[in-house]
């Protein structure tokens, strides 16, 4: 069985990610999406929103799984006995950010875990979680961005009703 892991912050989840996940799952036989407690970023939505959202967003993919974790990816992947990552790129500046922690990865790894990078779809390559909530935070519209639902809770974090 190809099982493969998609680690990310997801604050908030874009049509980017779900573009990344559904593609992923098509590709593997088991995508496990995997919210990341990372503990030096203060995020707009708890893990457990993340997590909820996730659900949601992917509910009609039936082999996608939505997890959360703290801590190194190698060690969450070794629990999990899952060899994959995915990543997305939107652009170059992404692939050498990605390199670097897909190369770490292998290494801490001893080379069990590879990473297997996504070009996002052109249409979302401008798409990122901080270019959402700085449009939100100012009440601008993000329905090309999120799915209603997520925008939704965006603008209610901010004070907006939409």
């Amino acid at each position: 069985m190809r099982a493969a892991i998609y680690p990310g912050s997801f604050d908030p989840v874009t049509y980017g990610h779900l573009d990344i996940i559904r593609r992923a799952s098509a590709i593997f036989d088991e995508l496990t999406v995997s919210v990341l407690n990372n503990k030096t970023k203060t995020p707009l939505f708890s893990v457990e929103e993340r997590v909820k959202m996730l659900e949601e967003a992917t509910a009609d993919l039936p082999n996608v799984t939505i997890d959360s974790f703290s801590g190194l990816l190698v060690d969450y992947a070794a629990r999990k006995d899952i060899h994959v990552a995915v990543r997305g790129l939107r652009a170059i500046t992404d692939f050498e950010y990605e390199l670097q922690i897909a190369q770490t990865n292998r290494k801490f790894s001893d080379g069990k875990l590879d990473t297997v990078f996504l070009t996002t779809s052109l249409e979302y390559a401008y798409l990122s979680s901080t270019t959402v909530k700085e449009i939100a935070s100012f009440n601008g519209d993000i329905s090309e961005c999120v799915p209603d639902f997520v925008g939704r809770m965006i603008y209610e974090k901010y004070g907006y009703k939409r």
